[in-house]
This record gives structure tokens, C-alpha cells and sequence, in this order.
């Protein structure tokens, strides 16, 4: 079984979501670690585990990050991290794959699907390690997990869609 390092600096974990129904409000989580078991020779095999700070998140509005910590989003006080565990990985083309996972989000689990597209693997001209890496891309409603506070609009909608695009680059090296 090979052996995958995440590579943290070239990763990144990123979400987006609808503001006052005509805008996205985008945001990343800064600190979260991947785990990939398996095979490249058969990326069926691999087995992928995330885990995420939920206080981590960083939406470049201060006042917005602490909301979204606080019990009315994410209470990261009782509820520290997110987990994402891989069920399946199957092939829909040579370079696409869907993952099937449980996602928990402040103690509630649901099974998500999501789009897995293998980017291949290479040398570093820096130090002449393997790499290779993967977009991750999906989509969840964030009220199927207790996130369920907005605050409707004088013109019609709501402040916060419930539907949250997730996407992740992850670069792994390969020993």
C-alpha cells in the first residue's frame, strides 16, 4: 500500500454560498489534515478521510467568522471539528470519479456525494519527489445538519441559501 502525505501548503478547502439571494459569499477552512490510503494503480481502492477545524473558517469578515462559530452555524465550542469519511470511490470517466461519503457537521452524519477528478502525478523539480493530486467538488444542504439560522428578507428570500458549493485541491506526496 502506498504511502500519501498531504501536502498542506499547495491544499486548500473552500465553500460558497448564496448572500441575499443575487450574491456568493465565499470562505476557506485554514486548518484541516486529509488522510488517503490505497492504491494509484487503482483509484477505486483509495479510502479518504478529512478532518477540519470548524473554527478555522475564514471568510475575510471578521464579525461574519464569529457568527458562524458561534451555536447559531457551527458552535465550535461543543462542536470542534467537521469529518468527512469516505464510503466508495467509482470511475465515471478516465479522469472522474464519484465519492460517496459521511459528512459530520456538529454531530449530525449524512451520506453526500461528490465529483473526484484525478489530476495525475508528477516529479518536484525541487526535490525530486512524487506527487498528486485531486479536485474535489460537491454540494450540501447546510440545514440537513442543524445549520438553520437566517433571517428573511425585506424584498423576499432569505439572507443565507441553504444550498453550500464545498470544493478541495488536495496535493499529496507520494513515498
Amino acid at each position: 500500500m502506498t504511502k500519501f502525505t498531504l501536502d498542506k501548503v499547495h491544499s486548500g478547502v473552500a465553500f460558497q454560498v448564496k448572500h441575499m439571494m443575487v450574491a456568493k459569499t465565499k470562505g476557506e477552512f485554514k486548518d484541516f489534515d486529509v488522510v488517503l490510503e490505497g492504491d494509484l494503480t487503482d483509484l477505486e481502492s483509495l479510502k479518504i478521510e478529512a478532518t477540519i477545524n470548524a473554527a478555522s473558517i475564514d471568510t475575510n469578515n471578521e464579525d461574519r467568522d464569529g457568527h458562524l462559530r458561534s451555536g447559531d452555524f457551527f458552535d465550535v465550542e461543543n462542536y470542534q471539528t467537521i469529518k468527512i469519511q469516505s464510503q466508495s470511490i467509482k470511475k465515471v470517466s478516465d479522469e472522474e470519479y464519484e465519492l460517496t461519503a459521511q459528512v459530520t457537521i456538529k454531530g449530525v452524519t449524512n451520506t453526500e456525494t461528490f465529483t473526484v477528478e484525478y489530476n495525475g502525478t508528477s516529479k518536484s523539480p525541487m526535490d525530486g519527489s512524487t506527487v498528486t493530486g485531486f479536485d474535489i467538488e460537491g454540494k450540501i444542504n447546510r440545514e440537513s445538519y442543524g445549520l438553520t439560522w437566517n433571517a428573511a428578507l425585506e424584498t423576499g428570500g432569505v439572507l443565507v441559501g441553504k444550498d453550500v458549493k464545498l470544493s478541495a485541491n488536495l496535493e499529496f506526496i507520494v513515498e
